[in-house]
């Protein structure tokens, strides 16, 4: 088998990999910076720039990177600066629906592929007593869009897409191209 590192300090990337092959980890150096381009492109750009950067240090390695963004209304919503800023995003995504891109690029000597999903999330109307409790926990302030899906609060009415994308690597396009690089096989 090939070796592979996952280029993210992300827990979550790391549990959902941990599902269908063996890697390490190794943190991006790559400054997550853009400007003029759309939100699926933002997570791709973000996806091939922490792959790439840690191949450039660990060139024997498959690296694969990702990226999500959220966006609403035409905007980027990235991690909240603080609590305010959560409870800002939460209360402008209540009862609204949303984007979720995340993008997955996977470097090796002779390969790169870069790949993204798209998945619709809808938020139920939240209550202010559930916005505060939810920013208290600390859960949603190191994420994108400021909230999990996964974190076990009633955020989420419905989705359409990848629940994993959601989470923050789309296990089942992972897993493909992983397959394509000959990396993984089922």
């Amino acid at each position: 088998m090939d070796k592979l590192i996952l280029a993210s300090a992300s827990p979550r990337r790391r549990e959902l990999l941990q599902e269908i092959t063996p890697f390490r980890v190794e943190t991006s150096l790559f400054e997550e910076r853009a400007s003029g381009l759309s939100a699926r492109e933002t997570a791709e750009y973000f996806a091939a720039g922490k792959a790439k950067e840690v191949f450039s240090r660990f060139p024997d390695y498959f690296v694969l990177g990702a990226d999500t963004v959220v966006e609403y209304a035409g905007k980027i919503l990235g991690k909240p600066k603080d609590r305010a800023d959560a409870k800002k995003t939460l209360s402008m995504l209540s009862g609204n629906t949303h984007n979720v891109y995340t993008g997955v690029c996977l470097v090796g000597k002779g390969f790169c592929k870069t790949i993204s999903t798209k998945t619709l999330v809808t938020f139920f109307p939240l209550t202010e007593e559930l916005i505060e409790r939810y920013v208290e926990s600390g859960l949603p302030l190191d994420k994108a869009g400021s909230y999990g899906i996964q974190d076990g609060y009633p955020l989420v009415e419905k989705y359409e897409g990848s629940y994993t994308g959601v989470v923050g690597l789309p296990i089942e396009e992972v897993r493909a191209i992983l397959e394509e690089a000959e990396i993984h096989k089922c």
